[in-house]
């Protein structure tokens, strides 16, 4: 199977840079430099990531334990914003601080390999994580800057994005690491070169050198006033508390499959990035005939549905539904949080829709995965058995019936203006 990955992976690579060149106005050179930026970017996350759950376990942390380490990525998100609007935007090019944030972070990063005190280890972390998150939009900003026509050129950069994050998976698997404290070595390392690669990155200057600051902008504050629209409030409740189930599957999901008896789970895992692909590919297509409403549910339910895989599959006979159960990866986040950025764009007025994505991002991605996060911990160490042994059957029934319970309020209160009525915000 590793093998049949490591293939889809090639010809994927292969299509889009075939595509993407012949799709972009970007040069050669350009392009080859945004795209090597992307891949590290995401590949730096996703080599300890998903396997963090796993290795904090063996060195003896709690559920709580690591339900707060991963939490600490969520109030970096929450913190980030601060960052880059009062920092790169004003005072120094995106490139130079993207360099200068990998590097520290790579520098921090080794750190949080060597501890493993929980106490330390979170703050420890917190620290690189708010050195990392910033350069999500960073890495964005760079890219937009050089493209003419961003919306149709951005995904053929973007894509470079997850599969880095997939080649990431397949190496930790392929090296058997998943256990240890390896992979932070590697994302450590990895950081620390692409930092130094950062430097070679295309100017991007400062686009507010010069503007007096507002805490209103970077935090997305104006959009609050869509909240008056009884439909948009119900979209961001739903998009904030469904990030609380979501949080089990990021933080948990590889040490499940790896005490329930699986084997070299990073690289199966990153089938549901996979899928991800494949799903964004053909979203317009059913984007075009169900609609907004229809497409958010259809998310919600692959989140549900994918607990039940989990709770009632195993590692023997009935390992297809573990399969499955990452699979719909695809569907939870390609027809959930793509389809709501597409919404909120469709949804806000012209003057707030950066406010308006960066409060929904600052809603799901900070406050409901930081609850998630949290609650997912408490979760786990309810249902501890004895020594690494834990009921993941009554556990993965939790997250299950939190998205059924928020599919369904959003199914009976959310009503579908259509793709283009803008909430009023006078």
């Amino acid at each position: 199977m590793t093998q049949i990955m490591w293939l889809f992976v090639t010809l994927m690579s292969a299509i889009v840079i075939y595509v993407g060149l012949k799709k972009t106005t970007l040069n050669a050179l350009i392009y080859s430099k945004l795209t090597v930026m992307m891949f590290l970017q995401y590949f730096v996350w996703g080599v300890y990531y998903v396997t963090m759950g796993t290795y904090l376990f063996k060195i003896g942390f709690k559920g709580s334990d690591i339900g707060q380490a991963y939490g600490a990525t969520s109030i970096a998100g929450i913190v980030s914003p601060f960052l880059v609007g009062m920092v790169a935007d004003r005072f120094f090019p995106a490139q130079k601080v993207l360099a200068a944030m990998h590097i520290m972070g790579g520098v921090v990063m080794y750190i949080v390999s060597q501890t493993v005190a929980p106490g330390a280890f979170f703050w420890v972390f917190l620290l690189y994580a708010c050195l990392y998150m910033p350069t999500i939009a960073l890495t964005n900003s760079i890219s937009f800057y050089q493209m003419k026509e961003p919306g149709k050129e951005f995904p053929f950069i973007r894509v470079w994005g997850t599969i880095g994050w997939i080649v990431a998976g397949l190496i930790v698997s392929a090296i058997k690491q998943e256990d240890t404290n390896t992979p932070m070595v590697i994302c450590a390392a990895v950081s620390a070169l692409t930092g130094v690669l950062c430097l070679l990155l295309p100017n991007t200057p400062p686009k507010g050198s010069g503007q007096q600051i507002r805490i209103s902008d970077v935090l997305g504050l104006k959009a609050l006033k869509m909240f008056r629209d009884p439909s948009f409030l119900v979209f961001a409740i739903a998009s904030t508390l469904i990030c609380i189930p979501l949080a089990f599957y990021y933080n948990f999901t590889n040490a499940f499959l790896n005490q329930s008896g699986m084997t070299g789970t990073a690289a199966k895992m990153t089938m549901g990035q996979m899928s991800e692909i494949i799903f964004m590919i053909i979203m317009p297509f059913f984007f075009a005939r169900l609609g907004v409403k229809k497409m958010l549910v259809i998310g919600m339910a692959a989140w549900a549905l994918r607990y039940v895989m989990f709770a009632y599959g195993n590692a023997d006979a009935l390992v297809w539904m573990f399969y499955l159960g990452i699979i719909l990866h695809g569907i939870c986040y390609d027809f959930f949080f793509v389809t709501g950025q597409i919404y909120v764009d469709n949804s806000a007025p012209v003057e707030i829709q950066a406010s308006a994505q960066g409060l929904i991002t600052l809603l799901t991605y900070g406050i409901g995965m930081l609850v998630g996060s949290l609650i997912s911990g408490f979760v786990v160490d309810h249902y501890k058995q004895g020594e690494n042994l834990y009921n993941w059957h009554s556990i993965w029934l939790w997250p299950f019936g939190m998205a059924g319970i928020v599919m369904i309020a959003f199914l009976l209160f959310f009503k579908d203006k259509g793709n283009g009525g803008k909430v009023s915000i006078q």
